[in-house]
């Protein structure tokens, strides 16, 4: 699907295909097809919904890389990818903007095959700079000249892994440029403008070979060398924020204002001609362009389908969600029990833990993008004898693996886990589905896993987690639940699951609110099958499987997770234990990435809905019996 660009609204953009065609135009007409990049992104997302206030903030970065550079030959990395769009727009996919996000569309953020601009596929933070390190040790073994450069923002920049890379390249002294995109800060007119000559005079060939040559001309005189080298680097220190870049070996430019175009392009053009670690500094303002968006970016970041005129709603309302009845609970647990406490690696609001980082401010606790430390700050909590409940999206809690093992299981330590977005998480793509967690977990000694089917069992299996004096994780889908939620002090028995139809020939086992979906279609069709909600992926419920395997002819598994290593294959292992002959069939994610549609598409095409589970059955039972009667 595309939608061919109207000529007189968009006059510059609607002749850019490609970035040969953006550098025929002339320096001074690049603030005017900003206008139009913009004002193109706002329209268009406002109708798709996707990642908003970070792409208007870059819409100048975008330009004045492209127009610099000569990609796709340079190789340019965007960090995390949110700020995509505008790039996307310039390298060939313009006309298919308003397919982002969706079913056989373009992926929300960059991706290696479905562009050559898209040097890697991105959507978890900080990985640009070690990335863009790889490619520049490359180049250089290569002996070509390709330039290489690794756009990050000041967000992504708090993740561990971007200053070991910093580290590691400075140390290498390869030829990289980092693009630290700072929209936290905001430039005054004074030191904007002071900020702008001495960018220019920093990032100029002419400088940069003198400050060479005197470094050759004093390498013989080392004391004066050593002065000269206190000196220069005092001085930079008064004037530019940028010491800590320069102890890491790099060559420090800016700050400068990332949305003066001009100035962005001749800075470029001189980083451009110098060789070795150099990073600029560039200060942008999320949402540029767009009003609501530049008032309260953080709603803005990524956005539902909305009016212009009007924007997004953003008033708090009750909206029986998973992350909302999480951060309600988390409330109630801190009401309750003082030792309680907070964390989340900068997904306040997504995690729906908003309510509680304003009531409880000294026991909330932001560690931005650092899952890893997240987990050993909670180990630390727990030790020193306090309740730390860390909430974690499912993919961002892949990066912290060996603290689950190392921190958490080997140290037996009380700490909750709250895995948000857990399963399909549906436009997001690839980088996003949350279908890891259960294989990965479920391996660890010493910890529990359990998968709530509704509000109400979630709330329940958290008090559960907090009450079992060892670490515990309860696993949750995006999205609304089963509204059967009460404010309880009532625990689950660990490791017990519940028979929610009992019937005959087939049993299906199901985790987590799936199973909502495999009672309805079961009742619909009329049929006398039995329908067990599991609950526990650890411990899992040995003698209900036992019990079914005994009483039914064959097994179907549904998990919202990848069936290699998944809960499903313990059920296969329990039967086999027992000695006892019953067919298991395990349904799920199949062992291949899962590209971006909502997330019931994505049900019905791995035939994880409740009529493809329940027909999967009934063949899974008749090529059985076929093999029975066979023998």
């Amino acid at each position: 699907m595309t939608n061919q660009m109207s000529n007189e609204q968009y006059p510059l953009l609607s002749k850019i295909d490609s970035p040969q065609d953006l550098k025929k135009l002339p320096v001074s007409k690049l603030t005017p097809l900003a206008a139009e990049l913009r004002d193109f992104l706002i329209s268009t997302v406002s109708k798709t919904s996707g990642h908003f206030a970070s792409g208007l903030g870059a819409v100048e970065l975008t330009i004045a890389l492209h127009y610099v550079f000569d990609t796709p030959y340079d190789q340019l990395i965007w960090d995390v990818g949110h700020q995509a769009y505008p790039h996307k727009i310039l390298t060939g996919r313009r006309d298919r903007l308003q397919t982002i996000r969706q079913k056989d569309g373009l992926h929300p953020f960059l991706w290696r095959s479905e562009s050559e601009y898209d040097v890697f596929s991105t959507g978890h933070a900080s990985t640009s700079i070690s990335e863009a390190l790889g490619l520049a040790i490359a180049n250089r073994m290569l002996k070509n000249n390709k330039k290489v450069v690794a756009v990050i923002g000041d967000g992504a920049l708090t993740g561990g892994v971007a200053f070991e890379a910093m580290n590691h390249a400075g140390d290498l002294n390869e030829d990289i440029l980092i693009i630290l995109n700072d929209n936290e800060m905001s430039i005054s007119e004074s030191v904007g403008s002071l900020s702008k000559h001495l960018a220019m005079w920093l990032s100029s060939p002419s400088y940069n070979n003198i400050l060479k040559k005197g470094r050759k001309t004093l390498s013989s005189l080392p004391k004066i060398k050593e002065f000269a080298i206190r000196t220069h680097e005092h001085l930079k220190g008064m004037m530019l924020p940028g010491t800590l870049f320069e102890e890491f070996g790099f060559n420090y430019v800016g700050p400068i204002d990332g949305h003066d175009i001009e100035t962005l392009v001749a800075v470029l053009q001189n980083l451009k001609q110098i060789k070795g670690p150099r990073i600029l500094h560039i200060g942008t303002t999320k949402g540029k362009g767009y009003q609501p968006a530049e008032e309260n970016p953080t709603a803005y970041h990524g956005v539902p389908k909305f009016e212009v005129p009007v924007g997004v709603e953003t008033s708090e309302k009750k909206r029986n969600t998973f992350d909302e009845n999480f951060g309600n609970w988390l409330m109630y647990a801190a009401e309750h029990n003082e030792k309680v406490l907070g964390i989340t690696p900068a997904m306040c609001s997504g995690s729906g833990m908003v309510p509680f980082s304003r009531k409880y401010s000294s026991r909330y606790f932001d560690v931005a993008i650092a899952e890893q430390h997240a987990l050993l700050l909670s180990s630390g909590l727990a030790v020193g004898g306090m309740l730390p409940v860390v909430c974690v999206y499912s993919t961002f809690l892949q990066r912290a693996y060996d603290q689950i093992i190392h921190d958490l299981a080997i140290q037996d330590v009380p700490v909750v886990v709250a895995i948000d977005r857990a399963g399909v998480v549906g436009p997001d793509g690839p980088t996003h589905q949350g279908v890891f967690d259960i294989s990965f977990i479920r391996s660890v000694p010493n910890m529990i896993l359990m998968t709530p089917s509704s509000l109400g069992m979630q709330w329940k299996m958290l008090n559960t987690a907090l009450s079992y004096g060892h670490p515990a994780a309860v696993r949750y889908p995006r999205g609304k639940g089963i509204t059967d939620n009460e404010i309880t002090d009532a625990t689950v028995e660990i490791g017990k699951g519940c028979v929610l139809k009992e019937g005959k020939d087939i049993c299906f086992i199901v985790w987590g609110p799936l199973v909502h979906d495999v009672l309805r279609s079961v009742n619909d069709s009329g049929k006398e099958y039995s329908v067990v909600d599991m609950r526990f992926v650890k411990p899992m419920d040995e003698d209900l499987i036992v019990r079914m395997a005994g009483s039914h002819r064959v097994i179907v598994t549904l998990e919202d997770g990848v069936v290699q290593g998944g809960a499903g294959e313990e059920v296969s292992r329990i039967i086999s234990k027992h000695y006892l002959i019953c067919p298991v069939l395990n349904v799920g994610i199949p062992d291949e990435f899962i590209d971006q549609a909502s997330p019931a598409e994505i049900y019905e095409q791995c035939g994880m809905d409740g009529d493809s589970v329940i027909k999967k059955g009934e063949d899974f039972l008749k090529g059985y019996e076929k093999v029975l009667n066979r023998s």
